[in-house]
């Protein structure tokens, strides 16, 4: 109850005299005083002690079984031994109990002397009533930390141990032995595929990666729209045009079956969608993807039109192979959020890639390339890391908010900058050791480590992607594990809504005339 509240105790908002009637009263009698008095129930009493109840939903009851009302009396119908609160008890709790239990009525009693009744529309009517916590309801950190909000058979993130898995495989372990075509095969149907099951999905994918006719004219104007090209706006706008052409419908209307062939569509389409868009912005023909090339490989020749070496396909196939998945990361969980309504698998795609555009999300990459041009050689790497520690500074690329260890992410794409190697792989090799070493003189005891975004930047600075492309490049395959997880949502679903704790002003206020 606010402070400022005017009813405090159920004394103040019950109905009094009370309805009443005797056990021994026929039902017809009852309901007819009932009717006549306007009211919901009668309280059967002995003398002033409320023995029972009887209410419509007795009534409603009675006359399904087809009894004689005439015939019967109250107490074979009433609800024996009904809840009882005293006239001082605060409203608060007495709408707790009705809303728990279930209750519409509530005999109020004094020295077992029965002085009112509570019902539900009486609490409904006051003002400023304090909220009663639904049953089971619980605070929740900000931001749902270490809050776990569902089951899941797609994949983890221990961030202790510095390890995560998609399905039963080690994550790294997959992208330094699989391609990526395996892995979005494990993602929706739970196990690597054989040979001639690798064959069949390629096959089923490999058309689906062209833009649907009818879309196509539709990209120039969404490449052209905006001062500034914001690759992942005019790809979620893309996104929903495909979603809208192939008519997708809400999941709760479908089969999984169906579900699965929208996301396998949407999931090849992407990386198209991605390249087009930009050539298209900078003046440039889209380029079909090639039959014969891979998912990375084909990423890349629809940039350029130039077929990428091995070595680079390769890079960039392990980079989007070692973001395919990661826990229920702000995009995943949007996607699961707005799947639980029913909503189309575009729609929850669309949402997810908004929600991957925040820099806190998927939009480091690049910023890290950043602070390495404003740190520029290597000797001034330890004057700007010293500088950056002791101002507080962010130091992009580094921490996470899961992993307390090396994030395996870096390590993957650490090795596979290494192998590519050259200047920007040793200088961010040489900042990298700088940070590292800076804490530990600066701030004993404080460990950060690079997280993916650091040598993801550098993998694809190495292999030809403009900085622009680097969050629309994470985006190329997170939707791989976005729709695994809103397939996993579909399943079994329930639609998630939370509950929040309001902290304004106490309603209702007078609303003023104008």
């Amino acid at each position: 109850m606010a402070d400022s509240a005017v009813i405090r105790t159920v004394a103040e908002v019950m109905s009094h005299p009370v309805v009443t009637a005797l056990p021994s009263e026929l039902v017809s009698n009852a309901s007819a005083r009932m009717r006549d008095a306007g009211v919901g129930s009668v309280v059967v009493v002995d003398g002033d002690r409320p023995i029972g109840i009887f209410t419509e939903r007795d009534l409603i009851r009675f006359a399904a079984s087809g009894g004689d009302p005439t015939a019967t009396k109250v107490s074979e119908w009433m609800t024996e031994h009904p809840d009882t609160c005293e006239p001082s008890e605060p409203v608060v709790k007495a709408f707790e109990r009705l809303s728990q239990r279930g209750y519409r009525h509530i005999p109020v009693v004094d020295r077992s002397s029965l002085v009112g009744i509570v019902t539900m529309r009486d609490l409904m009517s006051m003002a400023r009533l304090e909220p009663v916590e639904a049953p089971g309801a619980m605070e929740a950190p900000k931001g749902l930390a270490g809050v776990i909000v569902a089951e899941t058979e797609v994949g983890d993130v221990r961030g202790q141990e510095g390890f995560y898995h998609y399905r039963q495989y080690n994550a790294v372990e997959l992208a330094e032995k699989r391609s990526l075509e395996d892995v979005w095969y494990l993602m929706f149907e739970g196990a690597l595929p054989d040979a001639e099951q690798r064959a069949a999905f390629e096959a089923k994918v490999r058309p689906l990666m062209q833009v649907p006719e009818r879309v196509k004219p539709l990209l120039p104007a969404i490449a052209a729209a905006g001062d500034t090209f914001v690759p992942l706006d005019a790809l979620r706008t893309a996104v929903s045009i495909v979603a809208a052409d192939a008519n997708f419908k809400p999941s709760l209307d479908i089969s999984l079956e169906e579900l699965k062939e929208n996301a396998i569509q949407i999931c090849a389409v992407v990386p198209t969608l991605i390249m087009a868009l930009y050539r298209l912005r900078h003046g440039a023909d889209p380029i079909d993807p090639r039959p014969d090339l891979g998912y990375a490989a084909n990423y890349l020749y629809m940039l350029s039109g130039d077929v990428p070496s091995p070595e680079i396909a390769r890079a960039i196939e392990q980079y989007q192979i070692s973001t395919i998945d990661h826990g229920f990361n702000a995009s995943t969980f949007t996607a699961r959020v707005i799947t639980s309504t029913g909503a189309d698998l575009g729609a929850a795609v669309v949402g997810a890639i908004g929600a991957l555009s925040g820099p806190l999300h998927g939009g480091a990459p690049s910023r890290a390339l950043d602070m390495l041009d404003a740190i520029g050689t290597p000797d001034r790497a330890e004057e700007w890391v010293r500088n950056a520690v002791l101002s507080g500074e962010r130091i992009m690329g580094f921490g996470h908010r899961v992993y307390k260890t090396d994030d395996p992410r870096s390590l993957l794409l650490r090795s596979v900058a290494e192998r590519l190697g050259g200047d920007l792989v040793d200088f961010a090799k040489k900042v990298e050791r700088t940070v590292v070493d800076t804490l530990a003189e600066l701030k004993p005891g404080r460990h950060l480590y690079t997280n993916v975004e650091f040598y993801a930047g550098v993998v694809m600075d190495r292999c030809g992607l403009p900085r622009e492309l680097f969050t629309p490049t994470f985006a190329s395959s997170r939707v791989i594990g976005w729709c695994a997880n809103i397939l996993e949502q579909a399943a079994d679903n329930r639609i998630i809504r939370p509950s929040a704790r309001y902290v304004g002003p106490p309603p209702p206020q007078p609303v003023p005339e104008p």
